[in-house]
């Protein structure tokens, strides 16, 4: 089983996602047969690099409300990432662009570490306070993973796997993927939002049974089968 996850560092709701997901996961008997990708997909793809606003006052202006209202939207959302063990500081995030965070979720994967690059960045961000659109950062996160800082660095100076982006995006516009987070489990089955953990669960066990029915091989003329089941004639039981 393949599951593909669009998602971008700067959703709140994606890490929280990730979360309910991951502990699905462990619930799920056929976890060691799934392949896990993260894609990427970017909420604000015109957001500036260097953003002095705070995330209060982007949520106000966005969606037309009070900044009042907007720091308890947020204090919900902190509630909601405590629920599943992350802990969220929307006073100090740093809004920025992602782009860059993205390019170097897919260098990582080159070392299979985009995983690894994928938790490290919301953390970095929700958590953390770190500045994603800030290369010098950028190269030290990858550090801090076992990857070579040096080398993050200079790919990330370069237009280094932005086709692998794009790329990426493209695939989520032709999915009809307007908003994340999202799941794409082997490309024919689509699951939209940070779901509570049981319905992921029963996703996951469902399409399971969709795509390995059970076959019966063999027979008896032993066996009597009515009203739905069967069971051994009287005399061989």
């Amino acid at each position: 089983m393949k599951i593909e996850v669009w998602s971008d560092f700067a959703c709140p709701f994606c890490y929280i996602g990730k979360r309910r997901f991951e502990a699905a996961l462990e619930r799920f008997e056929h976890k060691n047969e799934v392949e896990v990708v993260f894609r990427s997909f970017e909420l604000a793809p015109d957001a500036p690099r260097d953003n002095e606003e705070s995330m209060h006052s982007i949520l106000a202006s966005k969606y037309g409300m009070t900044i009042e209202k907007a720091k308890a939207m947020n204090a919900n959302m902190t509630e909601q990432a405590k629920a599943v063990g992350l802990t969220y500081h929307f006073d100090t995030m740093k809004p920025t662009n992602t782009f860059d965070a993205h390019r170097l979720t897919h260098w990582a994967g080159e070392s299979g570490k985009r995983y690894d690059m994928t938790e490290r960045l919301f953390k970095a961000y929700f958590t953390d306070s770190e500045h994603l659109g800030d290369r010098d950062t950028l190269a030290r996160l990858a550090g801090e993973i076992g990857l070579d800082a040096k080398a993050a660095a200079d790919m990330l100076a370069s237009d280094a796997y932005t086709a692998d982006v794009r790329e990426d995006e493209n695939q989520s516009s032709k999915l009809g993927i307007s908003g994340v987070p999202f799941f794409v489990v082997n490309q024919k089955y689509g699951i939209s939002g940070a779901q509570p953990e049981d319905v992921f669960v029963d996703a996951l066990e469902n399409i399971w049974k969709e795509d390995h029915p059970l076959t019966m091989v063999g027979g008896s003329d032993d066996l009597a089968c009515q009203d739905g089941s069967c069971a051994l004639p009287a005399d061989k039981a």
